[in-house]
């Protein structure tokens, strides 16, 4: 059975940093990895992906600020996140699109940017 631990979430400063880690367990062969997050009375957006041929894509608000990256040999995505901002508090979820057609999210994890 697969599944997706998250870790990494938690209380920032404005201008902080934290990294999301995100392990895929469980048999399983991966075609993309992405970040999405949840803000508080909006939708689901997506903030970053990488396909298998490290293709990445950023949403517009993040780039210059965060970086996606993965591990092939752990089936981990990592999300790294600088300069983060009070906009950025959300509740973030990895996402994880399989062979053949299988899509896979976290448990979510808190990202809280406060002073």
């Amino acid at each position: 059975q697969v599944q997706l631990v998250e870790s990494g979430g938690g209380l920032v400063q404005p201008g902080g940093s934290l990294r999301l880690s995100c392990a895929a367990t469980g048999r399983i062969f991966i075609n993309t990895m992405a970040w999405y997050r949840q803000a508080p009375g909006k939708q689901r957006e997506l903030v970053a992906q990488i396909t298998n041929g490290d293709s990445i894509m950023y949403t517009d608000s993040v780039k210059g600020r965060f970086t996606i990256s993965r591990d092939n040999a752990k089936n981990t995505v990592y999300l790294q996140m600088n300069s983060l901002k009070p906009d950025d508090t959300a509740v973030y979820y990895c996402n994880v699109k399989a062979i053949p057609n299988r899509t896979y999210w976290g448990q979510g994890t808190q990202v809280t940017v406060s002073s």
